[in-house]
């Protein structure tokens, strides 16, 4: 199972060029049940990442533009009416395919935004009054555009919550790397790229779900945790300074995601426990967008990454 899923990173890697943390943390949220929510700017393979993972899972995949004029029942789906048969049939919404791409999620209000969350949390829909199950294998990808937000609306803080991770991806600054693009986009075009590995069975990945669970976390790691998570409540027992940043701590659906994350992580470096690093490696893409910072900390320039790592500087291991 580790080889297969080493493999499937190597191979994102060689397909998404200079975006290391964002093919790691993929995984990390396959193998975690968990969901993604990607920032960065157009153009940096994010549509590309979700469907070439989906081509390495056995799985579907499918892609939900977001727009203002979205509604809730084009995601869930919707009751049709079939005059042959004078029953209404449910016609099923892209929401239950394997692995969805949320694509800039923030371009639609609300009320459409709020038709994932159900899914997300629950793993399940309700369309008028049936309830209908998720598959087993359910990821949402989302992304959003950081540099345009005129038509834009902000996630809630309840729907941010569900996701598990929040990466935040910018331009490749190495010229080696533009170059590694370029020549790839032209193989592509040439139909001369090596064809992709077997993909992975659902059976093998949710074998590999159990694993990562069933890896050693000392009592020592999640008290840890736990600590780094209430220091986001009660900074002011910890430092003054990191007091005057938070507004509002996280819930306890980060310290679920933080543990997880962190197994996963160790997991996939062949380790056979989860170390403070681990715990470490996850924290910011875990807590980023579950905190809350005062206007303070945005009049000093300190954006939620910064808390972070203050936070981890003054929480001890034990």
């Amino acid at each position: 199972m580790h080889e297969q899923l080493q493999t499937l990173i190597e191979t994102l890697n060689q397909h998404i060029i200079s975006q290391p943390i964002l093919v790691e943390r993929m995984v990390i949220a396959l193998l975690s049940e968990g969901h993604l929510l990607v920032e960065g700017p157009p153009g940096l393979a994010k549509t590309k990442a979700i469907r070439t993972l989906a081509q390495l899972v056995e799985g579907d995949f499918h892609r939900i533009q977001f727009t203002p004029d979205l509604l809730p029942s084009d995601i869930t789906g919707t009751d049709i009416w079939r005059p042959e048969t004078g029953v209404f049939e449910f016609q099923p919404g892209p929401i239950f395919h394997n692995l969805i791409l949320a694509d800039e999620i923030n371009r639609a209000p609300a009320k459409v935004q709020s038709a994932l969350l159900e899914a997300m949390a629950e793993h399940q829909v309700t369309v008028g009054q049936r309830t209908l199950k998720m598959p087993d294998l359910f990821m949402v990808m989302a992304t959003q555009n950081p540099i345009e937000q005129e038509g834009t609306y902000p996630l809630p803080e309840a729907q941010l919550d569900r996701f598990m991770l929040k990466v935040v991806i910018d331009y490749p600054t190495d010229a080696a790397a533009e170059e590694q693009i370029l020549q790839l986009v032209e193989n592509e075009a040439r139909h001369t790229l090596p064809p992709l590995p077997e993909p992975i069975s659902q059976q093998t990945l949710f074998a590999a779900r159990q694993a990562v669970l069933a890896l050693h976390m000392a009592d020592s790691i999640k008290t840890y945790i736990v600590q780094l998570i209430l220091a986001t409540r009660r900074a002011d027992k910890y430092d003054a300074q990191l007091a005057k940043w938070i507004q509002y701590g996280v819930s306890p659906r980060a310290t679920l995601a933080l543990a997880r994350a962190a197994r996963a992580h160790a997991w996939l470096n062949g380790q056979s426990f989860v170390s403070p690093e681990d715990v470490q490696a996850v924290a910011a893409d875990v807590l980023r967008h579950r905190l809350l910072l005062t206007f303070e900390a945005e009049a000093e320039g300190m954006d939620a990454d910064a808390v972070i790592e203050r936070l981890l500087q003054i929480v001890p291991v034990l």
